[in-house]
């Protein structure tokens, strides 16, 4: 989910850099473009998720241990913030959920 949300978000905000395909190994990722900021805030993010140590996993919002740096929390929340709201409106319905809980 976060990949495309990224994705989302770099294509409205950094339109000035040279958006590419990024290949981040993972199937679900694959096709999304990213310019070079947003491509390595998403390693980041999806290296913290295959690290976290809560099984199963809760979302982000409801979790006790922040393995985000600070920085880089703030940012993420910026586009899911950004981007579930412009995904809404494009209408994906179905992140009323996650938007709401």
């Amino acid at each position: 989910m976060l990949a495309l949300f990224t994705s989302v978000y770099c294509a409205d905000h950094h339109s000035e850099h040279e958006p590419v395909v990024v290949n981040l190994g993972l199937p679900k990722t694959a096709g999304y473009r990213y310019c070079a900021a947003c491509s390595d805030l998403l390693r980041y993010a999806i290296e913290r998720r295959q690290r976290c140590p809560l099984k199963p996993k809760p979302s982000c919002k409801h979790c006790e241990v922040h393995c985000y740096r600070p920085g880089h929390r703030e940012k993420v929340r910026e586009i899911m913030r950004y981007s579930g709201k412009t995904l809404i409106k494009r209408g994906r319905l179905d992140l009323l959920w996650h938007y709401f809980f």
